[in-house]
């Protein structure tokens, strides 16, 4: 550690010692329960003598900034209450104003993320029940399984492992992946993926390769909020496709593309969020036969086929394209664990090179331990199991929160997909998103997101996750009857 000492001035160096260290303390510099170096260490290091340095730490204990064990050495406690810090040795120079550095992408992201946290239901108070998360529930999750594998390929393959990376990704994931996709009809050559960290990193190598400032990017109505904010970050205009329980509005989508020149159009035909529908097959062929026709990109936010609740999955949009106009982004996330932040790409060949290209620009490669992980977790076909349980369990608490939300009057579609709900409000709550979901949680301790969040389009509506723990889902469905009772009364 070091500590800087003014042996000229007339404040003893114990002192000095002391001030400094209370002003790391109370900036939360060191946090409580670290250890301080031992006094020899310290003296050594600053130069001085030994009980100088025990003579700091002892007025730190007595003043209640540290405290002592014997044996082990003295640690940090949390700021007294009401104690105040001592002056920094020196004043901070004059503070340079960041604000007025930033450029118009953070800018961007700054008033997009303000308007989120106003829409958002803030932060989950005792006693409330959540459904405003848009995870997978932890406690499903295969943790010793994946910790075994993860074992493994460190003992197995380390050291290569640990060392820079091809950008592409781990080779066997690839190949793995390849074979994985055919499962839903999509071709894909092991060399034609890259493996990213996660969707959202998709999202951003997209438009880094694909936008301009002032390009407009087409996008369906609601939609998944991070990929509106990413657009507009690179200086996108965003231009509203509507669209109703079989997908984006062809016909809309058609006339904006007639009037409009947009670089590339964003859409989530499985299981969308928030909605939680899937695209019909006739749809989704009428709609590449357009993009095709007006040589626009569709950049399809894939959902992971196996988690699906009906009989057989729909084929992702990159399974029906014949014409090469569809950029696929998959990921592990909703199906495994989010935490990885791992997911892939699937182009066509010119546009594979540049993503690539910007890949390794931004972060060289993906980490090569958790891609080998994954693949020795997925091979064993621990994925699949593990896949299978999850989609029974969400399947039924699927079906559990229908229920509880059509007995209190909500306007509901099954989802035979996805993790979310995404009801039209009953007359009593209001019309407006962030009204109902106020009225939800004042009234019966419910937590949703205002449809509002997902577009002008998710007015009149929230969006309920039944992703969450069990005792969630049984205590959400009491509390929407008791909804309901009210309504009646």
């Amino acid at each position: 550690m070091q500590i800087p000492l003014d042996r000229e001035k007339s404040v003893p160096l114990a002192r000095q010692i002391q001030a400094h260290l209370e002003r790391l303390i109370a900036g939360r510099l060191l946090a409580p329960g670290v250890k301080l170096p031992a006094t020899r260490e310290l003296a050594q290091s600053l130069g001085v003598n030994r009980a100088t340095v025990a003579l700091a730490y002892e007025e730190l204990i007595a003043a209640g900034w540290a405290r002592a064990h014997v044996g082990q050495g003295t640690f940090v406690a949390s700021p007294p209450d009401g104690a105040a810090a001592a002056e920094p040795v020196e004043p901070p120079a004059r503070l340079l104003n960041w604000s007025a550095l930033l450029s118009r992408s953070a800018r961007i992201v700054e008033s997009d993320g303000e308007r989120a946290r106003a829409n958002a239901p803030g932060v989950v108070r005792d006693g409330v029940i959540s459904f405003a998360g848009g995870m997978p529930d932890s406690g499903l999750f295969p943790t010793d399984a994946f910790r075994r594998a993860l074992n493994e390929v460190v003992r197995e393959e380390g050291e290569a492992l640990l060392q820079y990376y091809p950008v592409g990704g781990y080779p066997p994931l690839r190949r793995y992946l390849a074979t994985y996709l055919l499962r839903f009809g999509l071709e894909a050559r092991a060399e034609d993926i890259l493996i990213v960290n996660g969707s959202q990193q998709g999202f951003d190598l997209i438009a880094r390769t694909l936008l301009d400032p002032g390009d407009a990017v087409a996008i369906e109505q609601p939609t998944y909020p991070r990929a509106m904010q990413v657009f507009r970050s690179f200086g996108a205009s965003l231009l509203a496709v509507n669209r109703d329980v079989a997908g984006p509005r062809v016909d809309a989508f058609e006339r904006l593309l007639e009037r409009q020149a947009p670089k590339l159009f964003y859409c989530q035909p499985s299981a969308h969020n928030p909605t939680g529908l899937t695209i019909r097959r006739d749809v989704a062929a009428q709609l590449l036969a357009v993009a095709a026709r007006h040589q626009v990109p569709v950049v399809e936010d894939g959902f992971d086929g196996s988690l699906y609740y009906g009989e057989r999955p729909p084929a992702p949009l990159k399974a029906l394209d014949r014409d090469g106009v569809v950029v696929y982004i998959g990921t592990f996330s909703k199906v495994l664990f989010p935490g990885l932040r791992l997911g892939w790409l699937v182009a066509p060949p010119p546009l594979a090179d540049r993503l690539r290209a910007a890949k390794q620009l931004a972060d060289l490669h993906t980490s090569a331990l958790l891609q080998a992980a994954v693949h020795r977790f997925c091979e064993r076909r621990l994925l699949d199991r593990h896949v299978a349980r999850i989609a029974g369990e969400y399947r039924r608490r699927r079906d559990a929160l229908v229920g509880g939300l059509r007995s209190a009057g909500f306007e509901i579609d099954r989802p035979k997909a996805a993790l979310y709900l995404f009801p039209k409000v009953p007359p009593q709550l209001g019309r407006e998103s962030a009204a109902a979901a106020r009225a939800l949680l004042d009234t019966v301790r419910v937590a949703t997101v205002p449809g509002l969040v997902f577009g002008p389009e998710g007015e009149s509506h929230v969006r309920f996750s039944f992703s969450v723990p069990e005792d969630t889902i049984s205590g959400g469905v009491e509390a929407l009857k008791s909804l309901a009772a009210a309504a009646a009364r």
